[in-house]
């Protein structure tokens, strides 16, 4: 914690496509929240966990769906960590769509930032942030860069990459993710300015923790 412990936690929530940036800008933001103490939490570790199904079976889930997402255990972490306390999240493992054996601990801290494509889209999990930013980044650019990630870092192929875009990633976005925008209390437009939003974004950050 800071030397200056704040009277609750700041939850905030990153929104946007798969590819927006959500990542990059959460870790950015960081960065410019010293000297309070921040932490990152992924939606992506609080996939479902799916030992109980075979390989074949966990490749088949819509992981774009809401219904892919634990929010009960998120949402119970997010209030842990609101009230000041520790947590041990799951880390998920994309190679086998398992979680791992071992858990991360988080917090606690004075902000909590978390990203996820679907955060916006479960009520109990959208109305918990006190905060909340939607990063619009145009959908061509969010392919090539979840293409590039999804060869490079998970060993995927360029046709499973883009059968699942075209099949569940693309389809749930504009079901579910898009319409979740309005949620937002801010929308960002254009990571060329990524900069000066991330500063914008802290003063306001700041502000409310005045």
């Amino acid at each position: 914690m800071s030397d200056f412990p704040l009277a609750k936690t700041l939850l905030v929530g990153i929104s946007g496509a798969s590819g927006s940036g959500k990542s990059f800008f959460a870790h950015k933001l960081q960065t410019l929240l010293a000297p309070l103490s921040s932490i990152i939490l992924s939606q992506d570790d609080y996939y479902q966990d799916l030992a109980m199904l075979s390989l074949h079976q966990r490749e088949k889930v819509n992981f774009d769906h809401p219904d892919a997402v634990d929010f009960e255990l998120l949402v119970h972490h997010l209030h842990f960590l609101r009230s000041g306390r520790q947590i041990e999240h799951p880390l998920y493992d994309f190679s086998c769509h398992t979680r791992r054996i071992e858990t991360a601990s988080a917090g606690p801290a004075d902000v909590v930032l978390v990203d996820g494509i679907l955060i916006f889209c479960h009520p109990a999990c959208r109305d918990i942030f006190d905060y909340r930013i939607y990063i619009d980044t145009p959908l061509d650019i969010c392919f090539i860069r979840r293409l590039h990630r999804d060869i490079t870092e998970r060993e995927r192929t360029i046709d499973s990459v883009t059968q699942q875009y075209l099949q569940t990633v693309r389809p749930m976005f504009w079901q579910f993710v898009q319409p979740a925008s309005r949620a937002a209390d801010m929308i960002i437009t254009d990571d060329a300015i990524f900069d000066d939003q991330i500063l914008c974004v802290r003063d306001h950050i700041l502000k409310i923790l005045e």
